[in-house]
């Protein structure tokens, strides 16, 4: 494994491993509802031009997720 880091530093393109979630409450059981668990891959597709929400590519659909949200997911690359 290389180092872990949050998914929001994984740049558009890139591509990194849910490794775990640090968000909590209604938040947290949406990302686990739409499979964000554990080794789930995930794509960076592009993020918005203020920089508050980035577009993710998780098992096949594209979700977008704000920024202080993709703070909270740990993943590795």
């Amino acid at each position: 494994m290389q180092y872990a880091k949050s998914l929001l530093d994984v740049a558009p393109g890139e591509r990194a491993q849910v490794w775990k979630l640090l968000n909590e409450g209604g938040i947290r059981r949406r990302l686990l509802d739409i499979g964000l668990i554990e080794n789930t891959t995930v794509e960076c597709l592009g993020e918005s031009p203020g920089g508050g929400i980035s577009a993710y590519l998780i098992r096949g659909a594209v979700i977008a997720i704000r920024a202080e949200d993709s703070r909270k997911i740990i993943v590795k690359q």
